[in-house]
């Protein structure tokens, strides 16, 4: 008797979106909870605010803390430029994350993980064995401080990768650290007090989102609408705020932030971010960079 014929199961979207011509049915969201391509706004220059950085450490200080705080009052979302994170060392970044995602399935798969408390993991989706609809995506989340807690079990491939991304997770840790300064310095507080009273000890965690091609893109998402329970989280997305869909344009060398200072310690001088960040899927490959505090 021949044996049995085994079936290898994909454990991962991007190894089985390239064998399907449709989208599974338990990718396929209602269509009350379906993204609208056909009726989207593209914000128009100046409706998110656009911060330069460069003298936040110098006479234009008082003015910048000015700007971050009412672009915090008024819905938590904005932009950042002269930010210090250099655009080769994004674009790195990118490169790196493409070059994971399209390594073969079984070294990919060296770190995948559905426990949704394991520190670093690649997995499918959003959380596998509690969602009723499943989102296109596969991702990496990486826990990064403290680095040297967590870099011994991040990826070896590619082989610059613990160096590489360890060396942009502390440049977006010091980036996040200044913006904390003066946002306290917004509120009236100490450039320190949420940094060292209100925070407590620090944590700081990335994701690299990967989102396969998908035909038709108007059934489902890469990421639903949601808020994350961080201080500060910085990516690049589609926003939507009040459910009205917003497409915000990417242009490389800004970073985008979202703030959520909801702190009693600060003496009820709050900031808390009405913005919810969503991911369409159009049919391309899309790579999001996250981290968040």
């Amino acid at each position: 008797m021949a044996a049995a014929a085994t079936t290898h199961i994909k454990l991962l979207l991007s190894d089985l979106a390239s064998t399907l011509q449709n989208v599974p049915s338990d990718y396929i969201r209602p269509i009350s909870d379906r993204p609208n391509l056909t009726d989207q706004a593209h914000i128009s220059d100046g409706s998110i605010p656009l911060i330069d950085l460069q003298g936040l450490y110098g006479p234009r200080r008082s003015d910048i803390i000015k700007q971050i705080g009412q672009a915090c009052q008024h819905g938590g979302f904005f932009q950042v430029k002269n930010h210090g994170i250099s655009e080769a060392m994004i674009n790195n970044m990118l490169s790196i994350a493409r070059t994971f995602f399209k390594l073969p399935e079984r070294e990919r798969l060296k770190n995948y993980s559905d426990d949704p408390l394991k520190p670093t993991r690649l997995s499918t989706s959003f959380n596998v064995k509690t969602e009723k609809a499943s989102n296109r995506r596969d991702f990496l989340r990486l826990h990064c401080y403290p680095l040297q807690d967590y870099v011994h079990d991040w990826p070896l491939n590619p082989p610059s990768f613990r160096e590489d991304v360890g060396d942009y997770c502390t440049s977006v840790r010091g980036l996040v650290l200044r913006l904390i300064e003066a946002i306290s310095e917004s509120l009236r507080l100490p450039s320190d007090y949420i940094d060292k009273e209100a925070l407590g000890k620090h944590g700081q965690h990335m994701a690299l989102n990967y989102y396969p091609p998908c035909p038709p893109p108007e059934l489902t998402y890469g990421l639903p609408g949601h808020t994350d329970p961080n201080l500060i989280t910085i990516h690049r997305a589609v926003v939507s705020r009040d459910k009205e869909r917003t497409l915000v344009p990417i242009i490389a060398e800004n970073l985008h932030l979202i703030a959520d200072v909801d702190n009693e310690g600060a003496g009820n001088r709050i900031y808390r971010n009405t913005f919810a960040v969503s991911e369409d899927l159009q049919s391309r490959d899309i790579i999001l960079k996250k981290n968040s505090y």
